[in-house]
């Protein structure tokens, strides 16, 4: 667990108005852009239509699926695809959304300071923005072990890394002229970023955080926040207030920055789908994404063990077949009912009002089911939307 301690926000840090696009409504939706193949970019369109806040983009070098179920024999997704991995670049796939959309903000869901170096990544967000006339937001976050460490990366003390290069992105931003920086990860000697903002406005950052220092950074850096873990609208709440607390604390205005959340659901239209639903390998096979101490504080022992770290602690190599069918031989379907809302649309947007009355204002609804196969999966869009119109009537939106 890395140890350096969150310094104060560089001078210079401000809060930037919405991009063109954004809008004021109380709750409003947002819509992913898949960037796996096959790439399908007819759907912008509909996703450019105002229904939708803003367009996420993930950017991954592989899947949370493991390839080792990702086979005939257990779904009939691989019949369709050879490999959950095959991801291209999300940061070049906001960049081709851009030329194609006109109305509607989009941002990477996320991007990690560990793969890409923040001067990079601080040139590639200003290009962007010019591409998309102001509606690109810069979506990062810390990493995980799977898109990292098989690659060569260095993952260790990701969190710090993570600040200093905001830092640097911040301060190739906002200073005129050459740019000299001495950091622990990074180091900048006469640099310049003399690209200018689109029509004067920086692209916003959004951040995807759960523990304490990720959320005090996300307090004093970003103007936006998806919740990484938080399991229940209690947890949302504190985790809200801590950012709020911190962005205070900092002299930064705590409401400016927007609160969403990525939530994971399963909609089924009676017990008997969702009982069905459950027993399929892909969808137990979410329980890597959860940590052994979120299960067992609901009275579960997790299937891969006690010292199990959820998302962050997935790696390909340490996950061969046998685990992996050792694990979904363990789970249980309550397991997955205790972490995600499950049921009909109506049902899972009564469960989704609780996180809209701690704060959440951007939800992502994800229906999982969708991974329980092609006949789940065909029926999955419309599910959504279907969940988000109940939503919306229960919070007194417009769809």
């Amino acid at each position: 667990m890395p140890t350096d301690h969150p310094q104060p926000a560089p001078t210079g840090a401000t809060i930037r108005s919405a991009p063109a696009g954004a809008t004021t409504r109380r709750v409003q939706p947002a819509a992913f852009l898949r960037s796996t193949l096959p790439l399908d970019l007819s759907v912008l369109p509909a996703l450019d239509s105002g229904r939708y806040h803003s367009v996420w983009i993930p950017d991954h070098m592989v899947s949370f699926w493991p390839e080792a179920i990702w086979t005939p024999e257990f779904t009939d997704l691989a019949t369709t695809s050879p490999s959950p991995h095959r991801h291209l670049d999300g940061l070049a796939v906001a960049a081709a959304a851009a030329v194609l959309t006109s109305n509607v903000p989009l941002a990477t869901s996320v991007v990690d300071t560990v793969r890409r170096h923040p001067a990079m990544l601080a040139q590639t967000a200003l290009t962007i923005s010019h591409l998309a006339k102001g509606r690109f937001i810069l979506g990062l976050g810390s990493g995980e072990t799977e898109n990292t460490v098989p690659y060569g990366f260095n993952f260790s003390r990701p969190v710090g890394r993570f600040e200093e290069a905001l830092k640097v992105i911040r301060l190739l931003w906002d200073t005129d002229g050459p740019v000299d920086f001495e950091g622990q990860y990074f180091k900048l000697n006469h640099a310049r970023m003399d690209t200018e903002p689109y029509e004067g406005r920086f692209p916003p950052i959004w951040i995807g955080a759960n523990g304490p220092r990720m959320l005090d950074i996300t307090g004093r850096y970003a103007d936006g926040w998806w919740a990484a873990g938080a399991w229940t609208p209690e947890d949302y709440a504190a985790k809200l207030k801590v950012i709020r607390d911190s962005a205070d604390r900092a002299g930064r205005d705590p409401m400016a920055i927007v609160p969403a959340n990525i939530q994971v659901c399963m909609v089924a239209h009676d017990d008997a789908e969702l009982a069905e639903i459950l027993e399929a390998p892909l969808v137990k096979a979410f329980l890597l994404q959860v940590g052994a101490d979120e299960l067992a504080r609901r009275g579960f022992e997790h299937p891969l063990g006690a010292d199990w770290g959820g998302y962050q602690d997935i790696n390909p190599a340490v996950l061969p077949r046998a685990r992996i069918l050792d694990m979904l031989a363990k789970a249980r379907p309550e397991m997955l009912t205790s972490i995600i809302p499950t049921g009909t649309p109506a049902a899972i947007a009564r469960r989704l009002k609780g996180f809209v009355d701690a704060g959440m204002r951007v939800p992502k609804i994800m229906d999982y089911s969708g991974m329980a196969g092609l006949k789940f999966a065909a029926r999955s869009a419309a599910k959504v939307r279907e969940t988000e119109d109940a939503l919306l009537a229960l919070v007194g939106e417009e769809p």
